[in-house]
C-alpha cells in the first residue's frame, strides 16, 4: 500500500505522523511511504532522514494526498485538505468529529474511511492512541494553568506551590481518567492543593491509593463541583466521552461565583469542551477572559511540545496503521474489533455509535454488517 503524511498545517502544529523510524517499520512490511518535503522538521525530523529510512520525499502536499492510499496525520484535516477527499481514501489520524458536523460531512460526501485515533479501544477497554495525547496534555494543563495564573496574563497573580508563610493555590480536576491523573500528579509534585472529581467511585479509590492524603477526591455532582470552583485558583476540565460530545459540567453560572483572575483550563476543547463558556483558542492568542475568569482552551495542546508529542504518539500509532496497511480496511476490521472500533466514517456512513448519537439527524450504521 501507499502510505503518506504531510505536514499539519492547523495554528501552531509541529507534530508529524510519522518518524523516521515508522516509515522503516512500513517499508519493513512492504509498503512504499510518501513524505511531503519538511513535514517532520517541526518535530526535529530532517528530510534527510526520512529519505535514509527509504521514504520518498515529494515537493508538496497536493501530490502526496492523490497519490496515496492511506494518509497518516497528527490532526483532523481542514477545509482547505476537504479537496483531496475522494472514496477508498483511509484517512488516520485524530478527528474528534462530534465537534465538527462540518468535517463529518465532508468525509461522508467524500466516502472516505476514517480511522480515528481517539476511538480505537483496545479489548481491556483502554484507548491506547488517546492515552500519550492525554497524558501530555494533562501535564501541560498544569504548567499552562500555572502560567495564566500570573498577573501579566490576567490571572490573580498567584503561585501553584506558594512558599513558606503563603497559602498554596488551590486545584480542581474535573475528571480522574488519564488526563487528570496526569494533571494531578503535577499539580501534587508541585505542592499545590488538589481536588479530584469523578463519578466513578472505583477510579476515585485508586487515585486516593495513588496519591493518599496529598489530594481530597469527591464525587462529581453539580452541588459538589460548583462548591469546588467556587474556592479554586486553577480548574481543569479532563472529561471525555471516546467518540461523543463532552458534558457540560463547567456551567457559565459558576464563572460569577469563582475567584477573579481564577483559570479554567479545558482540556476537552477538542471534543467541544466541557465548559459552557468555553470556546477554542490557538497557541497565538490562547485565552480569553469571561466574567474574570482566564479560559485556555487550545485545541492541540499537545503540539505545544512536538518532540515529545510526536514520539510518544507515534510509538502508539504505527502498529494499528500497519495491521490497516498489511491487512487492507476490511479484513483488518472483520479480524479486529479493536481496529473495527477505530472507523469513524465508511463509504458514507457513520460507523460510530457515539458519533451518531452526538447528532439529531445522523443514522448509525454497523461496520460489520457493511463489510460482511
Amino acid at each position: 500500500m501507499k502510505i503518506g503524511c504531510v505536514r499539519e498545517i492547523k495554528n501552531n502544529e509541529y507534530r508529524v505522523g510519522l518518524t523516521p523510524d515508522n516509515v522503516k517499520s512500513y517499508i519493513a512490511a512492504g509498503h512504499t511511504v510518501m513524505i511531503e518535503k519538511g513535514a517532520g522538521v517541526g518535530s526535529g525530523f530532517e528530510d534527510a532522514e526520512y529519505i535514509e529510512a527509504g521514504a520518498e520525499v515529494i515537493e508538496n502536499a497536493k501530490d502526496v494526498w492523490e497519490q496515496v492510499e492511506m494518509m497518516v496525520k497528527v490532526k483532523e484535516p481542514l477545509p482547505e485538505e476537504y479537496g483531496y477527499f475522494r472514496e477508498g481514501l483511509i484517512l488516520y489520524t485524530y478527528f474528534h468529529l462530534a465537534a465538527d458536523r462540518e468535517q463529518m460531512d465532508a468525509l461522508l460526501a467524500g466516502k472516505v474511511t476514517a480511522a480515528a485515533y481517539e476511538t480505537l479501544k483496545e479489548t481491556d477497554g483502554s484507548l491506547p492512541l488517546l492515552a500519550p495525547m492525554s497524558q501530555i496534555a494533562g501535564r501541560l494543563s498544569i504548567q499552562e494553568g500555572a502560567k495564566y495564573l500570573e498577573k501579566r496574563f490576567g490571572g490573580a497573580g498567584i503561585l501553584l506551590a506558594g512558599v513558606p508563610g503563603t497559602p498554596k493555590a488551590h486545584v480542581v480536576i474535573l475528571g480522574g481518567g488519564t488526563v487528570g491523573a496526569n494533571a494531578c500528579r503535577i499539580a501534587v509534585g508541585i505542592g499545590a492543593d488538589v481536588t479530584i472529581l469523578d463519578i466513578n467511585l472505583k477510579r476515585l479509590e485508586q487515585l486516593d491509593n495513588m496519591f493518599g492524603a496529598r489530594i481530597q477526591t469527591l464525587v462529581s455532582s453539580e452541588s459538589n463541583i460548583e462548591k469546588a470552583v467556587r474556592d479554586a485558583d486553577l480548574v481543569i476540565g479532563s472529561v471525555l466521552v471516546p467518540g461523543g460530545s463532552t458534558p457540560k459540567l463547567f456551567k457559565k453560572k459558576y464563572l460569577k461565583e469563582m475567584k477573579q483572575g481564577s483559570v479554567f483550563v479545558d482540556v476537552a476543547i477538542d471534543q467541544g469542551g466541557c465548559g459552557e463558556s468555553s470556546r477554542v483558542t490557538t497557541h497565538d492568542d490562547p485565552v480569553f477572559i469571561e466574567d474574570g475568569v482566564v479560559h485556555y482552551c487550545v485545541g492541540n495542546m499537545p503540539g505545544a511540545v512536538p518532540r515529545t508529542s510526536t514520539i510518544a504518539l507515534t510509538n502508539a500509532t504505527v502498529r494499528y496503521g500497519l495491521e490497516l496497511a498489511s491487512k487492507g480496511v476490511e479484513k483488518a476490521c472483520m479480524e479486529s474489533d479493536v481496529i473495527a472500533s477505530a472507523i469513524n466514517t465508511y463509504k458514507g456512513k457513520v460507523t460510530c455509535r457515539a458519533l451518531a448519537e452526538s447528532f439529531d439527524d445522523v443514522e448509525y450504521t454497523d461496520l460489520k454488517t457493511m463489510i460482511g
